[in-house]
């Protein structure tokens, strides 16, 4: 079985944690929580899965911020459907996968 590399080889090292404490505290609560029970966001998430690409990485465009709780439940609701869900302001998937993005 293979092993996952470590965060930091992923790029979750000094640099993103900076940048990810930076964020969170422009960004405290979480998107994805009612907002009759909003939750102090505690996860920078990527909206779109960046799989290795620093541009995206690094895009705060494509970042998010959740309570854990949301990011486990988006993620493997990603990992079941094998894709991201959700649209972007305008109406279109956020998956570049997505038919109505070809």
């Amino acid at each position: 079985m293979d092993r996952r590399d470590s965060p930091s080889k992923r790029g979750y090292g000094r640099r993103w944690q900076a940048a990810r404490a930076t964020f969170l505290k422009k960004h405290p609560i979480c998107v994805k929580c009612p907002k009759h029970r909003p939750r102090s966001a505690t996860v920078v998430d990527h909206i779109v899965p960046h799989k290795g690409d620093q541009k995206l990485f690094w895009d705060q465009t494509n970042w998010q911020p959740l309570c854990a709780t949301c990011h486990s439940a988006i993620k493997q609701a990603e990992e079941r459907n094998g894709y991201v869900m959700g649209c972007d302001a305008n109406g279109i998937p956020l998956d570049p996968n997505h038919h109505w993005n070809h």
